[in-house]
């Protein structure tokens, strides 16, 4: 899947959802997890940030959100991994509200809300947005980008 998104990305002169953005989204959800103090196994973190953007092929493909498209593909592999119901479900809600998080942890429960907002916030702090020579021209708002290297 990820190859297919590299494919489809080739030429895309924005952020690219790469082994890098994954992996880096993961450790700094990490790294905050343990600075908070957050009771968040390293497992779930990793499982969260290594799906939150993996239905991007379907999204550039078939207009599928990615985030829904990613959902649906935490829900049939991660229990084939040996997750829970309970873990695939709190996985699936931080996949689900990671674009915009304040809007959709309503009907979520405290654990799932608190894997999103790690999401939410890592996924943003891992893209090096003060290198970026498209920034200017980035649909992102200034509050989005990243601007310094924080982690």
């Amino acid at each position: 899947m990820l190859n297919r998104i590299q494919e489809l990305e080739k030429n895309r002169k924005f952020c690219r959802h790469t082994y890098e953005h994954f992996f880096d989204t993961a450790r700094i959800m990490y790294i905050i997890a343990l600075e908070e103090h957050l009771n968040i196994p390293k497992d779930m973190i990793y499982a969260a940030a290594l799906f939150h953007d993996i239905g991007r092929a379907q999204e550039y493909q078939n207009g599928v959100p990615h985030e829904k498209a990613s959902a649906d593909i935490a829900r049939h592999l991660l229990p084939q991994c040996g997750y829970t119901a309970e873990e695939t479900e709190t996985v699936i809600s931080a996949v689900l509200c990671h674009r915009n998080h304040t809007n959709s942890v309503q009907n979520t429960k405290p654990d799932n809300h608190i894997l999103g907002a790690l999401l939410y916030r890592a996924d943003k702090l891992s893209r090096p947005c003060f290198l970026c020579s498209a920034c200017d021209e980035c649909y992102w708002s200034e509050q989005k980008k990243n601007h310094a290297i924080t982690y």
